[in-house]
């Protein structure tokens, strides 16, 4: 895989977003290896827990708008794209497999959601998160449409969206985002800490657990992947988000 690496560590898997030097922001090849690792990581008997982090200076930047000409150069590449982003989501939400996130950084748009997708997430002290989607012209994915407004409440939901302001750590963690902020050099320590406290668990209980939590008891969560999809798709076909995307690469 080429920007994500995947470490072994007993009972805990370490999934790594590699692509540093361009914040691991979200490209094709990357969504297809993330979603590999997650296969491969869920699929593993070995495997009770996942910690899911980013190498280099951020988690993850969001969709990498260096290539928004390749994902909208034609229905087809629109729809597969959005669809390798919402097939993350269900790999991190629907296998057995808890996941704990390890966050630094900028975590941004797909990043933000990716990280509304862990079941656990440890942040480090410098972790900034926005939604930058109505400014683009595009649309937020990830199952957050359902997830965000039941963790944090309508109006609270609809200002991150809306006003796209910046929140911190401290931010996050006020509003139970997050479960732990430590400094950034105990970010990993604490991250695979927790890991491995799930791990010591039933494997059984706690996956029955997740799959009654985010399937069998919230068929809303599936649904809303597909409906965002559509609207993502629509936006991301507009004349508007290529001139709004045009503007923010040329600044």
């Amino acid at each position: 895989m080429q920007y994500v690496n995947i470490e072994h560590h007993g009972a805990v898997c370490h999934v790594i977003l590699n692509r540093p030097e361009r914040l691991n922001a979200i490209s094709g090849v990357l969504l297809d290896d993330l979603h590999e690792a997650l296969r491969l990581a869920q699929s593993s008997e070995a495997t009770r827990a996942i910690v899911l982090s980013g190498n280099g200076r951020a988690f993850c930047a969001g969709d990498d708008l260096k290539e928004f000409g390749d994902q909208t150069k034609s229905p087809e590449s629109i729809v597969q794209h959005i669809d390798r982003i919402q097939q993350v989501t269900r790999d991190l939400m629907f296998g057995a497999k808890p996941v704990i996130g390890a966050v630094h950084g900028f975590a941004v748009g797909g990043g933000f959601e990716w990280l509304l997708n862990c079941d656990l997430v440890v942040a480090a002290e410098d972790l900034v998160c926005f939604f930058p989607e109505m400014d683009w012209g595009q649309f937020v994915t990830g199952g957050v449409t359902h997830l965000l407004p039941q963790a944090v409440g309508y109006q609270k939901a609809m200002e991150l969206w809306l006003l796209g302001e910046r929140q911190s750590a401290a931010d996050l963690k006020a509003l139970g985002i997050v479960n732990r902020v430590v400094a950034k050099d105990a970010l990993l320590p604490r991250a695979f800490e927790l890991a491995e406290v799930v791990a010591s668990k039933s494997a059984f209980s706690v996956g029955r657990l997740k799959r009654l939590v985010t399937t069998q008891l919230n068929p809303q969560l599936a649904a809303s992947l597909e409906l965002e999809k559509d609207a993502t798709v629509a936006a991301f076909g507009r004349p508007e988000a290529a001139e709004r995307v045009q503007k923010f690469n040329n600044r």
